[in-house]
C-alpha cells in the first residue's frame, strides 16, 4: 500500500521563525564580540556593556524621531487634502428652495437651479 506523503502547514511561518531566530542570535554574537573587543581594549565589562545600551537607545530614538516625523508629515498631508477638499468659494454658496424672480423654486444666490415645472409662475 503506497502512502501520501502530506506537505507541512504553517511552512512558510516556520521558515519565518527560523529566519529572524538567526539574525537574533547572529546579532547577539555580534554584540558579545563588541563587548569582548571594548574589554580587550582595556573598560571594564560593565561600562562596555552600559555602553551598548545607550548606543541601542539611541538608535531607537533616533527611529523614533523619525517615525514621529514622518507621521506628522502624513497628517500634514491629510489635514490639507481634506481642507482642500472641503474649501468652498463665494460660488458655490448653498442652495436653497425660497420665491426668487423666477417663482418659487431651488435657488444658488439669485439664479434658479432646478429645471422647474412648465406651469410655474414667472
Amino acid at each position: 500500500m503506497m502512502q501520501t506523503v502530506r506537505k507541512p502547514t504553517g511552512q512558510f511561518a516556520r521558515r519565518l521563525g527560523r529566519a529572524v531566530s538567526r539574525s537574533a542570535r547572529w546579532l547577539q554574537r555580534r554584540e558579545h564580540q563588541a563587548i569582548s573587543w571594548l574589554v580587550a581594549k582595556g573598560l571594564p565589562a560593565t561600562v562596555a556593556a552600559a555602553l551598548l545600551w545607550i548606543v541601542k537607545l539611541a538608535v531607537a530614538a533616533g527611529l523614533l524621531y523619525t517615525a514621529f516625523w514622518l507621521a506628522m508629515l502624513l497628517m500634514f498631508a491629510v489635514i490639507a487634502s481634506w481642507a482642500i477638499n472641503n474649501t468652498s468659494s463665494d460660488d458655490d454658496e448653498l442652495a436653497e428652495w425660497r420665491v426668487g424672480l423666477s417663482g418659487y423654486g431651488l435657488y444658488r444666490g439669485d439664479t434658479r437651479v432646478d429645471p422647474g415645472q412648465p406651469d410655474d409662475e414667472n
